[in-house]
């Protein structure tokens, strides 16, 4: 750390600005390709205005937090306070510790707080409004503002955590820095591997027959591996997106026709 960062503390104002623009920003610019990352960017821009004097740290810093960046809204102050904590401390020189750490926990908080914050918080709050509201009572208009006011303080209070648990992480884990990194990593990782069959779901159909005799080829691909074309295709996408000006709308479109193509030559179903 340089002594112009040391100079430069972060202070309760800085996390109040930044949990404001978590909260106002986070889903602005929402795209197929990096979802939130605009938006992340546009929630941390304080933080790393104060802490990266220099152009090309700036545009280091820039570059890393446009990246893909995706979970519930709500969790997504957890992150936000620790990824602030952890710039603070060492900057943006590792920048595969910060990035590690986003990717590791937005997959995992992204299935909490769409259990806790969407599915069930919805359902209990709409559910007495809505119940008030058939009564004909007024309250249940206004009944949702009342528990929204409670999640803002809660994403606060997430905010001002990650933050002190960040600065734990940075200095306990201060000579395990690669270790960290890499956990996260296998994290993240195995988040995407569970997601993928989950989400994509394809299967081949495929039977041949000889005599008595009958092969499913799907059957047989569950033997080598399960959800082995699903994980293929998931594959295939991070190949092409590799791919110099190939984009996730002509993904999306190329993926579409493929589908359409195999699945009338009945080989995917």
């Amino acid at each position: 750390m340089t002594d112009s960062k040391a100079e430069k503390k972060i202070t309760r104002k800085d996390i109040i600005r930044v949990f404001w623009r978590t909260i106002l920003g986070l889903q602005m610019g929402w795209n197929y390709e990096k979802m939130q990352g605009l938006g992340y960017c546009f929630a941390i821009l304080p933080i790393l205005k104060k802490l990266y004097r220099t152009k090309e740290e700036m545009i280091k810093a820039l570059k890393l937090h446009l990246q893909f960046f995706n979970t519930t809204p709500a969790m997504a102050h957890l992150i936000v306070g620790a990824d602030i904590a952890m710039e603070e401390a060492y900057g943006i020189s590792n920048e595969d510790t910060i990035s590690g750490i986003k990717t590791g926990l937005m997959g995992p908080f992204a299935g909490i707080g769409d259990t806790v914050f969407v599915a069930i918080y919805r359902t209990i709050v709409f559910s007495l409004g809505s119940y008030m509201a058939l009564e004909g009572n007024v309250i249940g208009a206004l009944w949702p503002i009342i528990p929204a006011i409670l999640i803002w303080w809660v994403r606060y209070e997430f905010t001002v955590i990650g933050y002190e648990q960040g600065r734990k992480i940075a200095v306990g884990f201060a000579n395990q820095l690669k270790q960290l990194t890499e956990g996260a990593a296998i994290l993240g990782l195995t988040v995407i591997g569970g997601l993928a069959p989950a989400v994509v779901k394809a299967n081949v159909p495929l039977v041949f027959k000889t005599g008595d005799v009958e092969l499913k080829v799907q059957d047989m691909l569950d033997k080598i591996m399960p959800s082995l074309v699903p994980i293929a295709i998931v594959l295939l996408s991070y190949w092409l997106l590799g791919r110099k000006g190939f984009n996730s709308t002509r993904l999306i479109l190329f993926l579409v026709c493929l589908g359409v193509v195999l699945y009338n030559l009945k080989i995917l179903g």
